[in-house]
């Protein structure tokens, strides 16, 4: 019955700074993610090429 009264509780403007914490830890997560990997990037002139060749009908 005495118990209850042990256990330490945050305030709620304890519970800020960690929402805080844990928001900055996934915005840098997520830009780490994003720029470690690398795309490839198509050439235009190639795309062109690829689209004319296609419609290139031989009758």
């Amino acid at each position: 019955m005495g118990y209850k009264y042990l256990i330490p509780q945050m305030s709620p403007m304890m519970w800020f700074p960690l929402f805080i914490m844990f928001s900055m830890t996934m915005i840098l997560f997520n830009q780490m993610m994003f720029f470690s990997f690398k795309t490839n990037k198509i050439k235009l002139n190639e795309k062109k090429m690829t689209n004319q060749n296609k419609n290139n009908w031989k009758w």
